[in-house]
């Protein structure tokens, strides 16, 4: 045992000593089996536009679809991107001049000209609530219960602003959702292709499997490139609605308060 210890240990000492003072070899030897894997993988790699058009024709639907999928839900987000860039530049002017607690008749003309903002447009509904209850009020003083009537108009001029933010993003949720099960979809049908190739060729070699296999994977992958975007700005544009829900809640509040307090009162209180 020592005896052979004692071989194996000279043995390995040489090779190291021959391999540290000669590394040419090394170099030589690596090179030749990269460019032997080149030439293979060259030879034989796939092109990802030929897969694409020599897969069956339920997996070039599959590919279209979410294509089209795609081109909608970028579009979708460049135009709500700028929707919402430009809600923002125009309710800030507006804010302003309300909050400087000028008269309404005032704010009114201003909002008039100013109705790309929907703060602006909710106010008009109020105040246009507010004045066909002054008109037909009965006494000088309108009591409280004008005030529901207003907040009616108020809520919904909301809803209607809140309705025209989240238009389309039905559309990005619905791509987040099914982008991904639609590239499953042809990923089954591309792995099916390549067991039908198999059972055809009698073979289970790189050339046979690996088209049906590329086209699988590529379904998956256009599934999840529209999918990820999409499910994103998702998230992102109705965090964006639910601020301005909250804004216009505020607001409707603010309108509410500095109407009670200066054109309507409390049954009570008139004499």
């Amino acid at each position: 045992m020592n005896f052979k210890k004692k071989i194996s240990f000279l043995i390995a000492s040489f090779s190291f000593f021959y391999l540290c003072f000669h590394p040419e070899s090394i170099k030589a030897s690596t090179s030749s089996s990269m460019s032997f894997q080149t030439t293979d993988l060259s030879s034989k790699g796939i092109n990802f536009l030929e897969a694409i058009l020599s897969a069956s024709i339920i997996v070039q639907i599959t590919f279209l679809i979410l294509l089209v999928m795609s081109i909608v839900s970028w579009a979708i987000i460049f135009q709500k991107y700028a929707f919402f860039k430009f809600i923002k530049k125009s309710n800030l002017p507006f804010e302003n001049i309300f909050l400087k607690d000028g008269s309404f008749e005032d704010i009114y003309s201003k909002a008039r000209s100013n109705e790309n903002s929907p703060l602006a447009c909710i106010f008009i509904g109020g105040y246009n609530e507010m004045q066909k209850i002054l008109k037909n009020s009965k006494s000088s003083v309108p009591t409280l219960k004008g005030l529901d009537n207003i907040e009616r108009a108020l809520r919904k001029e909301c809803e209607k602003e809140l309705s025209e933010m989240e238009n389309s993003l039905n559309f990005l949720a619905t791509v987040g959702s099914s982008g991904p099960f639609i590239g499953l979809f042809g990923t089954v049908f591309g792995i099916m292709n390549s067991f039908n190739k198999i059972a055809i060729m009698g073979s289970a070699s790189l050339n046979v499997v690996a088209p049906g296999i590329a086209e699988a994977l590529l379904a998956t992958g256009v599934g999840l490139f529209a999918a990820i975007p999409a499910s994103i700005f998702y998230n992102n544009y109705l965090g964006e609605v639910k601020k301005f829900e909250l804004l216009f809640n505020n607001f409707t509040t603010d309108f509410l308060n500095v109407t009670r307090r200066n054109f309507f009162h409390d049954k009570n209180d008139i004499k």
